[in-house]
């Protein structure tokens, strides 16, 4: 499809989802609300359907029929497969993070497209996998890596295709199948991704449907998707909500949870490269990346001069009373009873920084990525996971307080945390408080992604269930061989 003009794409996509639709007329529920499995029969072709259903339970016995003739195919053709998916999302990065942008209608452009071309490059593949092997006088014990089988899935509309074409690098390159139930407002961009990827790996591999994605998702075919006899393994990306559903089932869960990452500034610290730093994470794709800086708090003997570095970078600060009229805009009451509490507003979330600075009548550069003010630690933007290109500072007393606050405020969701310092004994001991899965020091939090820095990505970084950031050995199960004897051809 490259070539095709955005609403020309979007149409096909509308077409495609709409066939799908049509063509697959099981039930979803039940009149009393629960769930039922209407199995499909895995003597079912479903070749052609490159991944997209209507019905959850046709999606997952497609992919099973894809596992087991995966499991035919060499680890050398799973790297081929899954090279399909790294040259796709990078020849077609403009078109897809086009498409993406004109559906969620968050973060930025330049950014959705960066996303794809980075994860193309960086999403670790059957390079991860590996045999452990322990020899001795008394016989050989092999540990391999193997898959689960089918994996159930909830990709956020923060970064809807990323979170699907890197988990399946991920999956696929450990052997497994996967089904998405994308958020909705996110369908079509995920769809059409899915869609591309089985398309060029079934004309390479013959193999349909390894990627599968419930083009109408809701929290219904998320519960089927969830509790299917067949699904071996769940992994969640997104919200509190979503991650507390998928930990409440009773097989396994991979859960990519919420953050609130800080960064402590301190007196030791380059305050220049700092600010350069806090404006380039912080304001990469509109704040939506969960371990994008979210809150600062900086020692008083150098907060007025690092306020002002932040403004030579290029960031916008706002006065006092522009600040108490910005919280009143952006941050709203969601929830009922004693489930109420503060959130962004989904108007302003993920929106410019010009687009925040209108909403309370300042008129700011179009050009400019982040806006910034003065706060107290009692300020909303400090607690709520805002995803909007504004940066609460507070400042603190000295650096012990700092990172006392820093602390209080990751919420224990031990994320991502940040500090900018040249003493090695306040970084550790910052390390250490937070024990956070990232901690990045002295750069900005997505180096702590493989963003411009050594190592590897990932779209899910799981820490309520302690994986961390997911690589293809996190979606294998251990399986030990035993051979009693000595095998030391070798010996004597």
């Amino acid at each position: 499809m490259q070539g095709l003009s955005e609403p020309v794409i979007r149409n096909i996509v509308e077409e495609v989802i709409n066939r799908i639709s049509q063509r697959v007329k099981h039930n979803v529920g039940c009149p009393s609300g629960q769930p039922h499995f209407a199995f499909s029969s895995t003597t079912r072709s479903f070749r052609g359907y490159n991944g997209l259903f209507a019905d959850p339970n046709d999606a997952i016995a497609a992919a099973r029929i894809a596992f087991e003739e995966l499991q035919r195919k060499t680890i050398a053709e799973r790297g081929g497969i899954i090279e399909i998916i790294r040259r796709i999302v990078i020849e077609q990065a403009t078109e897809l993070g086009t498409l993406e942008m004109n559906e969620t209608k968050i973060g930025r452009l330049e950014h959705k497209i960066d996303k794809l071309i980075g994860l193309g490059k960086n999403a670790p593949g059957i390079e991860f996998l590996k045999s452990d092997i322990f020899s001795g006088d008394h016989g050989l014990t092999l540990i391999e890596y193997s898959p689960f089988g089918v994996i159930g899935a909830v990709s956020p509309v923060t970064h809807s295709l990323p979170t699907i074409a890197n988990n399946a690098i991920n999956m696929i390159a450990s052997g497994n199948t996967v089904v998405f139930n994308p958020h909705p407002s996110g369908k079509r961009i995920a769809a059409e991704g899915v869609r591309r990827f089985n398309a060029a790996i079934f004309n390479t591999y013959g193999i349909d449907n390894l990627i599968n994605v419930v083009v109408e998702p809701t929290m219904q075919t998320a519960d089927i998707i969830f509790r299917h006899p067949d699904i071996a393994l769940i992994i969640v990306t997104g919200g509190p909500g979503v991650a507390k559903a998928a930990m409440s089932q009773t097989k396994r869960a991979i859960v990519a949870g919420p953050g609130n990452p800080p960064v402590v500034v301190d007196e030791t610290a380059n305050l220049e490269q700092a600010a350069r730093s806090i404006i380039y994470a912080g304001a990469y794709d509109n704040n939506l990346l969960c371990l994008a800086e979210k809150e600062v708090f900086v020692v008083n003997s150098v907060f007025d001069e690092m306020m002002k570095a932040m403004e030579n970078a290029g960031a916008v600060r706002l006065n006092a009373a522009e600040v108490n009229a910005f919280t009143d805009k952006a941050i709203v009451q969601a929830g009922e009873g004693n489930a109420k509490h503060d959130a962004p507003s989904r108007d302003l979330l993920g929106k410019n920084a010009k687009v925040l600075a209108d909403s309370i009548g300042k008129n700011i550069p179009d050009k400019t990525e982040l806006i910034f003010g003065e706060t107290d630690e009692t300020n909303p933007f400090v607690s709520v996971e805002q995803m909007m290109p504004f940066l609460p500072f507070v400042r603190v007393h000295d650096v012990n307080e700092g990172i006392r606050l820093a602390k209080k405020y990751e919420h224990g969701f031990r994320h991502t945390a940040v500090i900018h310092s040249n003493n090695v004994n306040t970084i550790t001991k910052m390390a250490k408080e937070l024990d956070t899965t990232i901690f990045v020091t002295n750069g900005p939090s997505t180096a702590g992604n493989a963003g411009g820095n050594a190592g590897f990505s990932s779209f899910s970084i799981a820490g309520p269930t302690g994986e961390g950031i997911t690589t293809p050995l996190t979606f294998t199960r251990s399986r030990r061989y035993a051979h009693v004897g000595s095998l030391h051809i070798l010996g004597k």
